[in-house]
């Protein structure tokens, strides 16, 4: 800062990354952020993006956890609770959801518990802390009759997959008024499994068959790369903080 003889420190309440105004800028020096997920397709991009871009990240899942990642039940709202409380996240990435549209038709109290429930417990627990909370939805909040779709559009989904992210939304926005809601197209990138994207699934049923396999002609998807993604992420997420941070002091 021109004028400034003495370097200028600020510390804020727990949620908010402390403050330090150096010549040349301002240094952040601890951004933590918290990735549910981060065993997934998604969660595996967005958690490499802001580690590789000077952040503390520390990813969460459930049945792969182990031993890269923190293993929480995410319907278990007290683990929820410590593992925020302790951590005490900046932002919260929330990967994490019943994904396949046939398990959540098969499934649908154990897929609303986890794509609902859970969510607007997190952005509950998000909000306790100051923690800004972006939660991924999907395309499938639309019927895709008329396209292209805006911010402002009102959601119809067509499937139960679709209405447990679309009630996943309104639970968190219900509990969290600062919290982001990301709506995603079908995904693609650097698989573990063949069945991780619905890009590269037909991969598995074709590979080892002679068999044909039926697809629609009429569907128009618009598959996009996890890592441009993790970057949208990456970047709210630092746009918010230093919104945040310079929005409590006038220097």
């Amino acid at each position: 800062m021109v004028g400034r003889e003495k370097e200028l420190s600020i510390h804020f309440v727990p949620g908010i990354p402390p403050l330090m105004e150096r010549e040349g800028g301002l240094n952040l020096p601890s951004r933590r952020v918290l990735i549910t997920g981060a065993t997934g397709l998604l969660g595996r991009a967005v958690y490499k993006e802001f580690k590789q871009n000077n952040w503390h990240a520390f990813g969460c899942g459930f049945r792969r956890a182990r031993p890269k990642f923190e293993q929480v039940n995410l319907l278990d709202s007290e683990a929820v609770h410590h593992i925020i409380h302790d951590f005490q996240p900046h932002v919260i990435v929330h990967c994490a959801a019943e994904r396949r549209p046939d398990v959540v038709e098969n499934q649908p109290d154990a897929a609303s518990q986890l794509n609902v429930d859970a969510s607007g417990n997190l952005a509950k627990e998000a909000a306790l802390i100051g923690a800004f909370l972006i939660y991924i939805s999907s395309d499938y909040v639309f019927d895709g009759t008329n396209p292209p779709y805006r911010e402002e559009d009102v959601p119809s989904p067509l499937n139960l997959y679709g209405k447990t992210k679309l009630e996943g939304e309104k639970a968190v926005l219900e509990n969290n008024l600062g919290a982001a809601v990301l709506r995603i197209p079908v995904l693609y990138g650097e698989v573990e499994k063949l069945d991780e994207s619905a890009v590269t699934v037909m991969f598995d049923k074709v590979q080892f068959s002679n068999k044909s396999a039926n697809m629609d002609h009429w569907q128009q998807r618009f598959p996009t790369h996890v890592k441009d993604v993790a970057t949208v992420c990456r970047q709210l997420a630092e746009k918010r903080m230093l919104v945040r941070i310079l929005g409590r002091k006038n220097f």
